[in-house]
This record gives structure tokens, sequence and C-alpha cells, in this order.
């Protein structure tokens, strides 16, 4: 294991509970690690065997992962800015990228089992999930 920064005094079990508590208040992970950084002076958890990702999955389980989650938010309002300026062709080609993303993630996350077979990706249902 890694050396760990000596002025922590903090142990791994106290890490967990307080990335639990942060991500039961519905803080997002790359949040969550700025204040244990910031706050609390710790600078990788990794460094302790903690991953922030999945100890805020077990706290707080979520439908869809988070970085799946912010990629369909991107294209949701690309796709809004696209219905305003319908010849934006760099827009337009943003949106092919973000939309390959995410097929190429549900693919992964489909084979990781962590989310069904049957989940595919579509604009409406994007709009759904990200509100």
């Amino acid at each position: 294991m890694p050396r760990r920064a000596e002025w922590v005094t903090y142990e791994k079990d106290e890490i967990e509970a307080m990335i639990t508590k942060l991500a039961k208040e519905g803080t997002n992970s790359a949040m969550i690690g700025q204040v244990l950084r910031d706050q609390y002076g710790i600078p990788d958890v990794r460094k302790f065997g903690v991953r922030v990702a999945r100890v805020a999955q077990a706290a707080q389980p979520r439908e869809v992962p988070e970085d799946l989650m912010n990629l369909m938010t991107q294209a949701v309002t690309a796709r809004k800015h696209l219905d305003i300026h319908r010849k934006d062709a760099k827009a337009r080609h943003a949106v092919d990228k973000i939309e390959s993303k995410i097929r190429r993630l549900v693919k992964f996350y489909v084979g990781k089992k962590r989310l069904p077979k049957d989940w595919t990706y579509s604009l409406e249902r994007a709009k759904i999930l990200v509100g």
C-alpha cells in the first residue's frame, strides 16, 4: 500500500463514514473528494485503500452511474442548443461524440451488470432522468 501523508490522523473507517455521510446528503463523488481534501486535510483517500465512488454508491445507490448521468446531462444540454441553433456543425459533432461515449459506457455497465441488459440510451429517457 502506498505511503499516506503523515499529518492525516483519520483511520480508514472514519474516512468511509465521512464519505457515507456526504453521499447521503446528495454530494457527488468529485465534491466529496474536494471536501475531504479542503476541510479534513485528506489529500487522497486511495492511500487508505478506499474509493470514493464505491463507498458513495454503496451508501446511496443510484439507478444510473454518476459518470453516465453527467454525460446524459451534457447530451440533453447540447441537444437543447441544437434545437435553437440548427446550423451549428461543431455542436452537432459534439453531440455525436457525447452520445457515442454514452453508448460505450452503457455497453460497459451492462457487461458489469450495473445496468439491466435491456437498458438502452435514448434522448427521451435522458431528458426524464436528468430532469
